[in-house]
């Protein structure tokens, strides 16, 4: 579809932007199951492979950003999107010095770019209510908050590790996965 289409038909716009969000829904489920259980494999330690996961994600999450950002033009909220862009690319050199210190520190930058990011993402769905699928974004958003609050908790204790942060990224890919079908379904 055109640009000029979408700008002269908001029915049409609106369909452009919840084709693109569901594909990249789609990209997203399939990124976070994938990376969930390579990291569930390191979790214990601090191991090269788990350091490189730690990082690529909010790098790939940064990526995915600016993916919706250019190719949702009905449904953009341009500040909340900016916004988690700078939050991703921070977490992930947080994370490239936390890893430095160990697992409780990597928790505590994880946990602090959960709260932030499940925040953004509330408020994103939201915007796009209208595009549907979005209320499992909304639940997302809301449980990647509370995800957040438990792992800064966790870094304080004597079981610090990263098989929930993996948990994490898996139940967030199920809810990418379910505003896809449920954006797929809608489209039809």
């Amino acid at each position: 579809m055109s640009s000029s289409t979408q700008a002269g038909n908001p029915v049409s716009g609106i369909a452009g932007g919840a084709e693109a969000l569901r594909n990249l829904y789609y990209a997203r489920f399939g990124f976070a199951i994938v990376w969930a259980g390579l990291l569930a494999l390191t979790a214990s330690t601090l191991t090269p492979v788990g350091i490189v996961l730690l990082v690529a994600y909010p790098l790939f999450d940064v990526a995915a950003a600016v993916i919706d950002f250019r190719s949702s033009n009905a449904a953009r909220p341009r500040v909340a999107l900016y916004a988690n862009m700078a939050s991703s690319l921070l977490t992930a050199i947080g994370l490239a010095f936390a890893v430095t210190s160990g697992i409780p520190s990597v928790l505590r930058v994880w946990g602090a770019w959960a709260i932030t990011a499940g925040i953004v993402q509330l408020i994103v769905a939201i915007l796009r209510y209208r595009l549907g699928g979005q209320w499992a974004m909304i639940l997302s958003g809301g449980l990647s908050a509370v995800a957040g609050t438990t792992f800064v908790v966790q870094a304080g204790g004597t079981t610090a590790t990263l098989t929930n942060v993996a948990g994490y990224a898996a139940v967030g890919g199920v809810f990418f996965l379910i505003s896809a079908i449920r954006l797929h379904r809608r489209g039809r």
